[in-house]
């Protein structure tokens, strides 16, 4: 690369499963990532999960580098970002079963957020790319007329689907353009909305939503709830994020990406098609017996809000700004599978 566009992108929270996409993509683009986690003992796995996609193996060595920080903590951060150009904020706590104090997930990732937003600022950056959700965006009735949500929306935080997760995202989100707004007008924020996360994890680490895939791989359930997400493979994710550095007209944008909507019980058949052996339900549970089973099951009564709701969410901004043609979620779901297995994971 020419000396001019090496430029050091500081990366909140790496051992993510999107994370770790970026920082791949980053160094291969010929970045370099500088990336936090709470615990330095997991560098090592972030660069074995980096290493076999590298077209320069060296560079985990050469253009990587790891930094100890805690979201909940002011320690460090100041010298932490100093000397990076660019900060791509992806850290924020994503729990499979939703905490009984909601501020327990809220309280991290907003000031979370403002803590890498302020010492960006402190260090002189004006680039920032944020991870927020489409959570953050299609919990709302939509407009007469409308079939599809986009950048417009915003999750009203009353809504019953509007759990601690989707507070916090929202909230996260308000609080870092209202801190460009307000103290930072040198920032060009862009804003990244993952719809339901698909697609192969680089190592063994499991997200929430692989944890979702994995239930279906181990038949963990005799039945199917009728809920379902629109979706989104993980690379077009990271691709989202990297490609905005180069695209002036995303600066001050919220860009979702996404594919299409698919419903638990799509997911079963096309997992059960690919492995017939395994004992995976393809039979959809009647609403009544899902809200019985959310009495006894924190994870099932995270989803009893948005049984039968089927949402549409318009990625044309993402392909009119990134050029963007979004991986089919099946070939997603197929290979956030392939890789579970393959992992010894399911």
């Amino acid at each position: 690369m020419a000396a001019a566009e090496t430029k050091t992108v500081f990366l909140t929270g790496v051992s993510g499963f999107i994370a770790k996409h970026i920082a791949l993509q980053l160094l291969n683009a010929g970045y370099g990532v500088r990336g936090s986690v709470r615990d330095m003992a997991r560098a090592d796995e972030v660069k074995a999960a980096l290493k076999p996609g590298l077209a320069d193996p060296g560079a985990v060595d050469e253009r990587l580098r790891f930094v100890a920080l805690d979201l909940g903590k002011d320690e460090g951060w100041d010298s932490a970002i100093e000397g990076a150009d660019i900060l791509m904020h992806t850290a924020s706590p994503f729990p499979l079963v939703q905490p009984k104090d909601e501020e327990s997930v809220i309280r991290p990732a907003v000031e979370g957020a403002l803590r890498a937003f302020k010492s960006a600022r402190q260090a002189g950056i004006r680039r920032v790319v944020m991870t927020s959700s489409s959570t953050a965006i299609m919990y709302k009735p939509l407009e007469p007329g409308r079939i599809s949500y986009n950048e417009s929306d915003w999750t009203e935080p009353g809504n019953p689907a509007a759990t601690p997760y989707v507070k916090s995202k929202i909230m996260a989100e308000k609080a870092a353009w209202d801190f460009v707004e307000a103290d930072a007008r040198e920032m060009a924020l862009t804003v990244i909305h993952p719809a339901f996360v698909l697609g192969p994890p680089l190592d063994r680490t499991l997200n929430t939503s692989l944890k979702v895939v994995r239930r279906f791989l181990k038949g963990t359930d005799p039945a199917n709830p009728r809920v379902g997400f629109p979706c989104v493979d993980v690379r077009d994710i990271a691709a989202m994020h990297v490609k905005a550095l180069s695209v002036p007209d995303s600066i001050g944008k919220r860009v979702l990406g996404s594919d299409r909507f698919l419903w638990f019980s799509d997911m079963a058949r096309i997992l059960k098609t690919a492995y017939p052996e395994r004992r995976i339900s393809t039979r959809t549970a009647p609403d009544w017996f899902i809200r019985v089973l959310s009495l006894v099951d924190p994870a099932v009564r995270t989803i009893t809000p948005t049984l039968g709701l089927q949402q549409t969410l318009s990625a044309a901004r993402a392909k009119e700004l990134f050029g963007m043609q979004f991986i089919d979620a099946e070939e997603s779901l197929l290979a956030s599978a392939a890789a579970l297995v393959a992992h010894g994971r399911a």
